[in-house]
């Protein structure tokens, strides 16, 4: 009796293609990013796994949740933000949290499996008495075995050490975007100022947590720029966090913007896919935007190199997909925490 197997031909393996890196080894051309940008999706994914299964483990995600301790009333005109109050009262200003509730909030989030533990407030830069509660915030969840995280806005001399000596593990300071496109966003602060502050971080000893938003009307060249200007950081960034911006009502970005999604989800994967290939060894961690992603985006994310997450059910003043919903996303892809 004949098999009823079909025989279906293989097709030989082609040799892979070179390393996609720098030429010369050296800084990326903004050029040579957004190359990396124009591949065809499936090739840029491939090589991205390839590039993330070298210096990660696979189907590992490290757990971060993010504490909003300060809200609302910042100075800066930072047009895609509810807490700025020259945009009006998009988010009310409330005072520092206790330290009470932040240890209570750092412990639930421990018992719920997060690693990592960040606090931000919204300060233009702390004075000397606001940043004083937050070092004893910092020794108390430090003291919890969680990582310690702060992003309170520009750090002046001295501040980042006495952060340091509290036991802080890393600061966020992101650059937002590409160098060329940071005054369409922002214009109360220049973008050296960033730089500065990153530069403090990083001569105290501190790890970096750094990255940007898109989906803010900017080119996918100034996409590739911002990517750039991350990956040639001396070092570049233990941490890379990509938003997918969240436009919300009351802010100039979404007055421009009209409400209308400017990033479709293949490009932000994209974004993620380059972010891994630039910057091989940084945790590319999935913020703001990852809920309206949906589980099929997020899940092109990680094949994509994302490794980290936002853990919980808020951002600072955005909503974030609650932690049942991302346990049974693990569970569905196999994935485990780092």
């Amino acid at each position: 009796m004949p098999s009823l197997e079909r025989t279906i031909p293989i097709q030989p393996q082609s040799s892979p293609p070179p390393e996609l890196r720098p030429v010369g080894g050296g800084r990326w051309a903004v050029d040579e990013v957004e190359a990396l940008f124009a591949l065809p999706f499936a090739d840029l994914l491939f090589r991205a796994q390839q590039v993330h299964r070298q210096h990660h483990a696979a189907n590992t995600v490290q757990l971060s949740t993010l504490l909003s301790i300060k809200t609302g009333g910042c100075a800066e005109d930072c047009g895609y933000c509810s807490q700025a109050k020259r945009h009006g009262a998009v988010v009310e200003e409330t005072p520092l949290l206790d330290l009470a509730t932040v240890r209570t909030t750092a412990a639930a989030a421990k018992a719920q499996g997060a690693t990592r533990f960040c606090m931000g407030a919204a300060w233009r830069g702390p004075k000397q008495r606001d940043l004083e509660p937050v070092l004893e915030m910092v020794r108390e969840v430090k003291a919890l075995g969680l990582e310690t995280c702060c992003t309170l806005g520009m750090l002046k001399e001295g501040q980042a050490e006495q952060l340091r000596d509290a036991g802080l593990d890393y600061y966020n300071h992101n650059l937002d975007t590409a160098p060329e496109y940071y005054g369409e966003v922002i214009t109360t602060r220049q973008y050296q100022d960033r730089l500065d502050t990153l530069q403090r971080v990083r001569s105290a000893g501190i790890n970096v947590c750094c990255g940007g938003i898109v989906g803010m009307g900017e080119s996918r060249r100034q996409r590739a720029a911002l990517v750039a200007e991350l990956a040639n950081m001396e070092p570049y960034p233990e941490s890379v966090p990509i938003n997918n911006l969240v436009q919300v009502e009351g802010t100039p970005l979404h007055e421009r913007l009209g409400g209308v999604a400017a990033l479709d989800a293949f490009e932000f994967v994209r974004t993620i896919a380059v972010a891994r290939i630039t910057m091989p060894k940084a945790l590319v961690r999935l913020s703001a935007g990852r809920r309206e992603l949906g589980d099929a985006g997020q899940a092109l994310c990680f094949l994509a190199g994302a490794n980290s997450i936002f853990y919980g059910d808020r951002l600072l003043t955005t909503g974030n997909p609650d932690v049942d919903a991302d346990q049974a996303l693990f569970a569905a892809l196999g994935i485990v925490p780092a």
